[in-house]
């Protein structure tokens, strides 16, 4: 059995189409180099010690295991910045542990998931409750059925 040759396919000169001088079409966009995001963001659910992780946040910050850090709270959102004097110890393991004092703070509580988000250029971790991102979307892009809040 023999093969007969396959015909090869070329478009034909539609229209926008120059027929005959081959690479004259748009040139192709170059590559940029990644950039660093400005934010990174993740969930993370808080157990009953307080602890809430997520791999991908504390990566893209770089804290490692014995770094200090200094945990600050404001109304149902904690935040976390790298600090040589800091009170806490950054665990072995990927995750940030909040203190009681600070949960009570916060109105944070056991079971409670919240919105992470790592700032790299600002080495710091803020964990915002359900309940302030909650607020910022409705005030951002009210629900169907509501109107838009002053």
């Amino acid at each position: 059995m023999t093969a007969r040759p396959v015909a090869p396919v070329i478009p034909s000169a539609g229209p926008g189409r120059r027929p005959g001088k081959p690479g004259t079409g748009r040139p192709m966009p170059l590559a940029s180099a990644p950039r660093r995001p400005d934010l990174v963001y993740g969930f993370g659910r808080i157990d009953a010690s307080g602890r809430v992780a997520d791999r991908v946040t504390i990566a893209a910050l770089g804290w490692r295991g014995g770094d200090r850090l200094t945990l600050t709270a404001e109304a149902e959102v904690m935040i976390a910045r790298r600090d040589p004097g800091g009170m806490i110890t950054m665990p072995s393991r990927p995750y940030i542990l909040i203190p009681a004092t600070l949960r009570r703070r916060c109105g944070l509580g056991a079971g409670d998931h919240v919105l992470l988000a790592a700032s790299p250029e600002q080495d710091t971790l803020t964990a915002y409750s359900f309940a302030v991102v909650d607020q910022a979307l409705r005030a951002y892009a009210p629900a169907p059925g509501e109107g838009r809040r002053p």
